[in-house]
């Protein structure tokens, strides 16, 4: 048997005072968090960095109700402490020393972060704690909105825009992985580089019209699925990418909230499906369904090296400030990961 782990009160965290640019974060000291019903508490090893961080630091996306006021949406660490059992979701068979990745609701950039068990998922076999919190937000992601919201068979067309990110080489691998054709963009032949070698057919958007490009790499069909972080300017032409009953995807809004033309006739000619969505306000129950279907449908496949995450840097977690200037920077290609001093 474990023996239970002494837990201090206090623990190392990233803080900012106010929002602003990557020099706002510094290492401050918080309270351990105290466990709700259904919480496991997990000592942090790594953290990954994302860009809903970036946009909560910068003071235009705060955290849900109830939600931790730190920084981090994924780790990967050790379990320390079991809450509660919550008398509507019992949770999954936890216990003291298992180590695992977790999609959080905040607070990953903490020596210690509480986390529903339910959005703990085991570390894939010979994963070591980088790649392990490289998992839990891209991969809950791609697999909420590429196959339970877009409902990506195999055999279909998917263009993954910022292919080279995060999410894409994450989007690419999955997609590959389950029977898809991929198509991506990125913005360097570097990171279309990148794209291919993962198996998708690249377009370089900054020197190519991608319209023009998925018209003649699909003879003219288009895409059935377009997973797309660009939003509002890039609306009406990923319309113009789609197949009929295509299905577009919006995650994120990094080209702007508001779309300045759109042909509706296509819309409805060709049947077409707009949706969009967030992950971090979506309750508990739904992030521990995610969780089941990929420790079921995704999980083999991490565990046989099929497919794995691709890491560009890690940090200090007193490091953050630089790591979130590497994400602004835009030059990475994967994910950027934070190590916490149990894992340095």
């Amino acid at each position: 048997m474990t023996a239970t782990p002494t837990i201090p009160p206090t623990m190392q965290a990233i803080v900012l005072d106010q929002p602003g640019g990557p020099e706002v974060l510094h290492l401050g000291e918080e309270a351990v968090p105290t466990l709700r019903p259904g919480e496991v508490l997990v000592r942090v090893f790594a953290s990954g960095v994302n860009r809903p961080d970036v946009m909560q630091r910068q003071g235009i996306y705060p955290p849900p109700p109830g939600a931790s006021p730190l920084l981090g949406l994924e780790i990967a660490g050790e379990v320390v402490a079991l809450g509660p059992t919550a008398d509507d979701a019992p949770p999954p068979a936890l216990s003291i020393g298992d180590r695992v990745c977790a999609l959080t609701n905040g607070g990953g950039y903490a020596d210690y972060c509480a986390v529903p068990s339910g959005q703990c998922l085991p570390w894939p076999k010979g994963f070591d704690a980088v790649r392990a919190a490289a998992l839990p937000e891209t991969f809950f992601t791609v697999w909420t909105n590429l196959f339970i919201t877009a409902g990506l068979r195999a055999g279909e067309r998917v263009m993954i825009h910022g292919g080279s990110s995060g999410i894409g080489t994450t989007a690419i691998q999955i997609a590959r992985a389950f029977g898809a054709e991929v198509y991506a963009t990125a913005g360097s032949a570097e990171k279309c580089a990148v794209c291919e070698t993962l198996g998708a057919r690249a377009i370089n958007y900054r020197n190519e019209d991608f319209v023009e490009r998925i018209g003649a790499l699909t003879a003219g069909k288009g895409v059935n699925v377009i997973l797309d972080i660009v939003g509002g300017s890039y609306l009406d032409r990923n319309l113009r990418c789609l197949s009929e009953e295509g299905r577009l995807v919006i995650i994120a809004l990094q080209g702007g909230p508001k779309a300045s033309e759109v042909g509706l006739a296509r819309l409805m000619t060709k049947r077409l499906t707009i949706t969009g969505t967030t992950l971090r306000p979506r309750d508990s129950a739904f992030k521990a369904r995610v969780a089941r279907e990929l420790l079921k449908n995704v999980w083999p496949k991490l565990d046989a090296g099929e497919i794995a995450p691709l890491i560009h840097a890690t940090f200090p977690l007193a490091h953050a400030a630089a790591a979130h200037r590497m994400m602004e920077d835009g030059t990475h290609s994967g994910k950027i990961v934070l190590l916490h001093e149990a894992e340095l």
